[in-house]
């Protein structure tokens, strides 16, 4: 009886499991059934819908410079003849050459080396472009010059398009050591544009190779007697005669604003 009990009761557990888990709708609820629509109908909240709307306009915001070669219209700033008539084509003497700077170098006259101005203006737009697009980012541009001569102008050119300038002796580990000397946490620059990549003593500034050991992109005026192999976007040209470092103070400058302008101009576009 014992047995033949067991085995009733194993008889009626089995049938009562195999109706169970039965993939029958008849034998599932309602409430049970798994959604098939799940995923088309859902709907995001309303804060959701204005997050995903704003990061949309930003990347838009971000990626319509990109997509055009001059957005900033850097070309119309300046021209051949202007930078002629601020004696830019004017290098050092021969004897002063740097190896590297000799394919930039249109002729040499009166042991005078001359620099080739059609280079001068594509490496010019490309610096210019460039320098547009980081403050169009709002970016932390830094103009650095350890002329004495200049300092004034480089300083008041900063504070007027509203970024940093640096034309005092540099101290070694300013980028490299920077946790330590200003503590965690500071932001270093976006782009440093050089004036004059020597110092006084016509040793190579110590920010150029700092700059390229903490990869920041940097531009960099180079006469013929300087190095441009560790200058991002090196730019051809006199960087001794008052009225070329007056050429290059209102061209960068004008580039930031125009950068700003239309980074201000692109959010009230997109209501950001």
């Amino acid at each position: 009886d014992f047995t033949r009990n067991m085995a009733v009761a194993k008889g009626l557990m089995k049938k009562a499991f195999s109706t169970l888990f039965m993939p029958s709708s008849s034998v599932w609820p309602a409430v049970c059934q798994p959604p098939r629509s799940y995923a088309t109908s859902f709907v995001p909240l309303p804060e959701e819908n204005g997050t995903a709307a704003s990061s949309d306009s930003l990347e838009r915001l971000l990626m319509e410079p990109l997509k055009q070669p001059d957005y900033f219209h850097v070309k119309e700033l300046y021209s051949l003849k202007e930078l002629f008539d601020a004696r830019v084509h004017l290098g050092h003497k021969r004897g002063c050459r740097h190896r590297l700077m000799e394919p930039y170098i249109f002729g040499c006259r009166l042991e005078q080396d001359i620099i080739d101005l059609d280079k001068t203006v594509d490496h010019l737009q490309h610096a210019l472009n460039f320098t547009a697009h980081i403050a169009y980012r709002k970016g932390i541009i830094l103009f650095v010059s350890r002329n004495r001569q200049f300092s004034h102008l480089i300083g008041k050119t900063a504070k007027d398009c509203g970024e940093y300038a640096h034309t005092r002796y540099w101290q070694g580990g300013l980028l490299t050591n920077s946790n330590i000397q200003y503590g965690v946490g500071v932001r270093l620059p976006d782009l440093i544009i050089f004036f004059h990549t020597l110092n006084n003593v016509f040793e190579q500034h110590t920010a150029v190779r700092d700059a390229a050991k903490m990869n920041i992109p940097t531009v960099g005026i180079v006469d013929t007697n300087c190095n441009p192999s560790l200058i991002s976007f090196p730019i051809p040209g006199n960087d001794d005669t008052p009225s070329a470092v007056e050429l290059y103070c209102r061209l960068f400058k004008m580039s930031v604003i125009r950068g700003k302008d239309k980074r201000k101009q692109a959010e009230l576009l997109y209501g950001l």
